[in-house]
């Protein structure tokens, strides 16, 4: 019973997104016009190159803001449940937040952070 279910769900997910490509390919509005296959600026003709390459502490910077993003998703639901859950958990989240601090750090002590 275990493999004949995964192949399954497996096929019903390949014609599950096969069918959505498909069909959004069908009913999608389609345009002829030259300016919608331009690179977008601001609405402005681009001058040079489109393709430029940016710093890669932009990325990194992104990178930080998610982690830091997920650390809240974790911490709410935490929050919500902390008097049930008892002292165990208080010193899980505070090693959770030990590492998160250590990986600040890092990323502090490495540049990561500057704005340049």
């Amino acid at each position: 019973m275990g493999s004949e279910a995964i192949i399954v769900f497996l096929l019903a997910g390949i014609v599950l997104v096969a069918g959505a490509n498909f069909l959004s390919n069908v009913i999608s509005p389609k345009s002829d016009n030259p300016q919608k296959r331009e690179p977008y600026e601001s609405g402005m003709v681009t001058k040079g190159p489109t393709w430029v390459q940016f710093k890669v502490g932009y990325y990194l910077f992104a990178i930080l803001f998610l982690i830091f993003d997920v650390e809240v998703a974790f911490l709410v639901p935490w929050a919500v449940v902390f008097k049930d859950v008892g002292f165990v958990a208080l010193i899980e989240i505070g090693i959770f937040l030990f590492i998160l601090g250590l990986g600040l750090l890092y990323a502090w002590k490495k540049g990561a952070l500057k704005w340049e």
